[in-house]
């Protein structure tokens, strides 16, 4: 079962889940601002995908900006970002799906038809 972490006024987060849905994917979603993954969730979605740390974080977000991350992040430590994202689910790049083994994070099509078809 898919994990389908997303902010319901986000166009990509909408765009992704109306993809989900008319390709009958099943999916749990869950709103990432009022239940974001937990550290220890994090650290296994992000270990899952391949991709740097640094891509789970919403660089346009008004919390990313606010927090002054761009110059910071070269700076902290895995544990540090974990613990940061897991704090605030704004700062997490959106959509993520989740499935245990497969991750994608953001909404491109190409890249959920090649994983999620």
């Amino acid at each position: 079962m898919i994990t389908f972490y997303w902010y319901p006024k986000c166009g990509t987060c909408r765009k992704a889940k109306k993809w989900l849905d008319d390709k009958g994917i099943s999916y749990e979603a869950v709103h990432i601002a009022e239940a974001p993954p937990t550290k220890e969730e994090l650290k296994a979605i992000y270990e899952n995908s391949g991709l740097p740390l640094t891509k789970f974080f919403n660089t346009s977000g008004m919390k990313y900006r606010e927090l002054g991350l761009k110059d910071k992040l070269k700076d902290m430590s895995e544990d540090e970002m974990l613990s940061l994202l897991s704090s605030d689910g704004m700062l997490i790049k959106r959509p993520i799906a989740y499935d245990g083994e497969k991750v994608t994070v953001g909404f491109k099509e190409e890249n959920y038809k090649s994983v999620w078809a």
